[in-house]
């Protein structure tokens, strides 16, 4: 992960004062959530996911190798490994292929399992990120399927004509829980796109512009379709017209609200989002503008760097002032994949070392199975002292972000600076590995049951964010894609970056 009438989602990964960790969140109302804020969405989920856990047991990088091309992780070595990517590809294929009464064009892939209570919700941050990865595995027809569903929703907005794309649609159909019969697709009987309402996913967000404009922009890479180049461009206008922001940090503000009003916060994550979105528009598109739109990005990101501490803040509540609380990983991992500066990949190993978390069963509020142990990384610097709870479910400050943990993998193999990178990138391989094989089992995806062993969970445990929302242990296309993309040495966020 990866967004105008209507109620919106609170900011991410920047985003307010430093937080204290609660001793219990509510369930938030629909107009606060985000693509992030989901995983406090609905207590029905929530229950659900409680009890069903205890069924759950059982680049090319820099001067690198892919890392089929030597000795896997885990003990299968490399034959596990890609016997594992194969599984990982599969799920995103049946997230994709769900819903095939309704959908016979465009469609979007369902982010989550349903066991997360978010029906058929697909993100466009993970929408992108499985374009990524299926381009990554030589998907070529699956991507371009998604990315006719981003572009479907942008041409097919029922309220706007600009080049936006909502945080999140529904991509088949379900009962809410009123009781209301959601029966559709991506498209509605009017011919508009179904976008998120019912959760209020209906802002537009720049990190969640930004990743499927990147991803529009491989798939036209990968077959020459005019059509992706030109959504992304109108993306990228979205972005100047909507964000560019004068105030003294500069960069870009985060986006507008339900509605439609400016958010003055901005984000290092996202301003990371467009150095790399931005760089691809130049290659692919042409423009100076582009250029501009770049280093403007990138001068925020440089007053976000504590030379010091070797690490990103987060980014700034009103433009003015730095907010330096909690610290997230996102910006680490990114920031080296987008940037690729020397100076700045120091943030890789801040995050391995100061985000570092292992999750043991049978210990604190782990939820893994008995005799099961994960490691990997947290959210961010605030996740490892939460005390906070979703729904009546306590967080676990060992638990491990899977989604990070890729992104991590993924940056160390894309870093390959000696033999350390590459055995703490195999390592990090070996635990989404085991994750994928003991954890997530007898998950659903529009009522029928995912293949075995296929998607990575979102969380080894519950874990709390530490910016007021949490994941769970729920089988997820962002976490798996950025498995695969890992497993197979790309990195999204440079022009060729996916090897199409």
């Amino acid at each position: 992960m990866p967004q105008s009438t209507r109620p919106y989602a609170a900011p991410t990964d920047l985003d307010g004062p430093a937080r204290t960790a609660r001793a219990d969140v509510a369930p938030l109302d629909a107009r606060t959530l985000s693509r992030r804020s989901l995983l406090v969405a609905g207590a029905a989920g929530a229950l659900t996911l409680a009890a069903g856990t205890e069924a759950w047991a059982g680049g090319r990088g820099h001067g690198e190798e892919r890392w089929h091309g030597g000795r896997g992780p885990h003990h299968g070595g490399e034959r596990s490994l890609r016997s594992s990517v194969r599984r990982a590809d599969g799920f995103l294929g049946v997230m994709t292929a769900a819903y095939p009464e309704v959908n016979a064009g465009p469609r979007m892939a369902q982010s989550y399992a349903d066991q997360l209570g978010l029906f058929s919700t697909a993100f466009v941050y993970d929408v992108a990120l499985t374009i990524c990865a299926s381009l990554a595995v030589g998907q070529v027809d699956r991507a371009a399927t998604l990315a006719d569903g981003l572009v479907f929703a942008q041409e097919h907005d029922p309220a706007y004509d600009d080049g936006r794309l909502r945080q999140g649609y529904n991509t088949g159909p379900y009962t809410f829980y009123d009781g209301s019969p959601q029966p559709y697709g991506l498209e509605l009987p009017d011919g508009t796109a179904n976008i998120g309402w019912q959760f209020g996913f209906l802002g537009a967000a720049v990190g969640d512009m930004a990743w499927p404009g990147v991803a529009l922009l491989h798939t036209y890479a990968a077959t020459g379709e005019a059509r992706y180049r030109d959504a992304a461009v109108r993306i990228g206008e979205w972005i100047l017209d909507n964000t560019w922001s004068e105030r003294t940090l500069g960069g870009f503000s985060f986006g507008v609200d339900g509605g439609n009003t400016p958010i003055p916060n901005g984000s290092t994550e996202h301003n990371v989002d467009c150095i790399a979105f931005f760089r691809q528009l130049e290659a692919l598109a042409g423009g100076r503008r582009w250029r501009r739109a770049r280093d403007h990005a990138r001068e925020f990101v440089d007053l976000m760097w504590d030379r010091r501490g070797g690490f990103f803040y987060t980014g700034t509540n009103d433009g003015e002032e730095i907010n330096r609380s909690p610290l997230p990983l996102d910006p680490a991992t990114w920031g080296w994949l987008a940037m690729r500066e020397n100076s700045y990949g120091r943030a890789l190993d801040w995050a391995d070392d100061a985000l570092a978390a292992r999750d043991v069963a049978g210990t604190g509020n782990s939820q893994l199975p008995e005799g099961v142990t994960i490691s990997g990384v947290t959210f961010s610097s605030a996740s490892l002292e939460s005390t906070a709870s979703y729904n009546g479910l306590p967080v676990h400050q060992d638990g491990v972000w899977l989604e990070g943990t890729a992104q991590l993998a993924c940056a160390l193999a894309d870093r390959g600076q000696g033999a350390r990178d590459s055995r703490r990138a195999r390592a990090l391989l070996g635990q989404l590995l085991r994750t994928q094989e003991l954890v997530g089992a007898g998950q659903t995806v529009g009522g029928e049951v995912l293949p075995e062993r296929s998607g990575v969970v979102a969380a080894s445990s519950l874990i709390d964010s530490g910016f007021g929302f949490g994941y769970f242990q729920v089988q997820h296309t962002g976490a798996t894609s950025w498995y695969v993309m890992a497993a197979e040495g790309v990195n999204p966020l440079q022009v060729g970056g996916l090897g199409v």
